[in-house]
């Protein structure tokens, strides 16, 4: 009983050693900003002013609920989250399915698949601008692919194709990450699950059905979840790209903090809608977790 004491004591001892640069960089870079924006939303705090910064109440989230701004870069990251994660969570499944086939160039196309990923969103967004051009590859691809039938489009300029567009290209440079996370659950997988089920005469569809999903049900939580947040924090190819336009089609919340902040330099009021923003996605991510249930245990 001693040496077991002993030796849990001294794992949790190791545990904590471990994750102490951890609480350090998530209490700098998380909870500390957090608390400080909380603190600001209740000022006037401006980034250059000549007046010292004052207290204000609730002023600043008054002026969210007038703010149509802030309201349709709400919806607009809301139609964004529908439609790419379930897209690109499922296509990442697929792709996670088709490299962990032991088949040549296997090693090739994780690579290939996971390259995205790992490139700069600045360097993406610009390439990705260049090939939205009207004389650009993709348009190029569907004249040809129509035989002529295809009228080149401005897709960044075109109010109708512009977010499309980013959605495109947000599910492309992303479904990398996703697709690497799920790799590593389906090789958690025990080889002698799908040895039964063939035994038993289960084909290929409902092994999995019967097996893959469901051994896969702590992977799809947090990839789900890790996915939805990414999503909420789109801003970089919005920036480069469109910057907001044409006409608000891209215009997001993490946009319009970054203009009210930096831009007109309303420090108070974006600590406002920073506030607001992260208490929603929060509360979706915990209504997630619920919804999805509990990760199963591993052992």
């Amino acid at each position: 009983m001693a040496k077991m004491y002993y030796e849990k004591k001294r794992g949790f001892k190791y545990a904590i050693i471990f994750l102490i640069p951890g609480l350090v960089l998530l209490t700098v870079f998380m909870i500390v900003p957090f608390f400080s924006a909380f603190y600001l939303s209740f000022t006037n705090t401006r980034l250059i002013a000549r007046m010292p910064a004052r207290f204000i109440g609730l002023t600043n989230y008054e002026k969210i609920l007038n703010d149509d701004m802030f309201w349709k870069g709400l919806k607009n990251i809301f139609v964004f989250v529908a439609v790419v994660v379930p897209i690109q969570t499922a296509l990442a499944l697929s792709l996670a399915l088709l490299v962990n086939q032991k088949l040549k160039l296997t090693r090739f196309f994780r690579t290939v698949y996971f390259l995205p990923t790992v490139t700069t969103m600045v360097v993406v967004s610009v390439i990705w601008t260049f090939l939205y051009n009207p004389e650009g590859l993709f348009n190029s691809f569907l004249t040809t692919f129509t035989f002529g039938a295809w009228e080149p489009v401005d897709f960044i300029n075109n109010p109708n194709w512009a977010f499309p567009a980013i959605m495109l290209l947000s599910i492309w440079q992303g479904v990398g990450f996703q697709m690497l996370i799920f790799l590593a659950g389906l090789q958690e997988i025990p080889v002698t699950l799908y040895e039964a089920a063939t035994i038993d005469g289960a084909n290929k569809w409902k092994q999995f059905w019967k097996i893959t999903l469901p051994q896969l049900k702590n992977t799809s939580v947090f990839v789900i979840i890790s996915t939805t947040i990414l999503a909420f924090r789109l801003f970089t190819q919005v920036k480069v790209m469109t910057n907001g336009g044409p006409n608000g089609a891209t215009y997001t919340v993490v946009l319009h903090i970054f203009n009210q902040g930096y831009q007109r330099q309303y420090i108070g009021y974006a600590s406002a809608i920073t506030v607001v923003f992260f208490l929603i996605v929060l509360g979706i991510s915990i209504l997630q977790r619920a919804v999805l249930g509990e990760e199963r245990e591993v052992g």
